[in-house]
């Protein structure tokens, strides 16, 4: 059985150990103790979003979280898959799947209008994933600005 439970303060070295894993995936940089500092800011503030641990037969496989924007185009709230990692042990498993569809259960509970998410060009495993459960390819192109 697949669940999921919010993140706590007193879960947030072991998420941030979790994110260093996914970020080694594609050799992201990563500060540890600037995303603890990060994960004590976003859980004590519900307007910035929600983060999730994943469980598998009560053992830790992962985590998601969905990060809050306001769209006047799509007419309130919106939110962004910000991150989804799964413990290479429980990929392939339906756990994917089974925790989109939890996200989508999160939808109307939290006043939601759209989800976006972004996926790695290379990641097809993924992106098959998302497509399967109802996403679509965005036909816009994601740009960034970054203050160095």
């Amino acid at each position: 059985m697949t669940t999921f439970q919010p993140l706590k303060p007193s879960q947030i070295k072991t998420i941030t150990q979790m994110m260093q894993d996914y970020y080694a995936i594609d050799n992201y940089p990563i500060d540890i103790e600037v995303s603890k500092k990060l994960f004590q800011e976003f859980i004590t503030n519900e307007h910035l979003g929600k983060a999730w641990l994943i469980y598998s037969e009560e053992e830790l496989v992962g985590y998601v979280i969905l990060t809050f924007v306001f769209s006047f185009e799509y007419q309130g709230r919106i939110a962004f898959i910000d991150e989804l990692y799964l413990k290479e042990s429980a990929r392939g498993k339906g756990i994917g799947a089974k925790t989109l569809q939890f996200i989508k259960e999160q939808i109307p509970k939290l006043s939601l209008k759209l989800l976006y998410l972004e996926v790695e060009h290379h990641n097809e495993n993924a992106q098959k994933l998302y497509l399967a459960n109802d996403f679509e390819i965005h036909n816009r192109k994601l740009l960034k600005y970054k203050l160095h």
